[in-house]
């Protein structure tokens, strides 16, 4: 148990050195534009990011994506990663995690809907998934 929690906490902290290099100046615009309440994208514009949005699907009037990986360890790293960069953003995610399983659903609740700021978000959860 004990090798457990060590390895999960070394997964965090390699993490958030790793998030950390990645910020960029668009995480500040990206504030601002929550800061105004994002305005809800139009079906055809959600079609368009889903097309470039490899593994996401429209569910629900959320983006959703179902992520599986090796082992409760790997699932709970990623989760950090995803947990950082949402922070950064300040947007953040639905989601649940069940052993080995991540899954995600994005929407803007400020805004009534799907927003550039889940297109965002999403295209950052893909990164960290390659």
């Amino acid at each position: 148990m004990l090798k457990l929690l060590i390895a999960c906490l070394l997964i965090l902290a390699l993490t958030v050195v790793t998030i950390r290099h990645q910020a960029t100046a668009s995480d500040y615009s990206i504030k601002e534009e929550i800061a105004m309440a994002a305005p809800v994208l139009t079906s055809d514009q959600i079609d368009n990011a889903l097309n470039e949005l490899s593994g996401w699907t429209l569910k629900d009037d959320h983006l959703h994506r179902e992520f599986k990986f090796k082992s409760f360890v790997e699932a709970f790293g990623f989760m950090s990663s995803v947990a950082l960069i949402a922070e950064s953003i300040g947007h953040h995610p639905i989601w649940l995690n069940v052993y080995d399983r991540v899954t995600i659903d994005l929407t803007t609740h400020d805004s009534g809907g799907i927003t550039s700021l889940d297109v965002e978000l999403a295209k950052r959860i893909n990164g960290l998934s390659k």
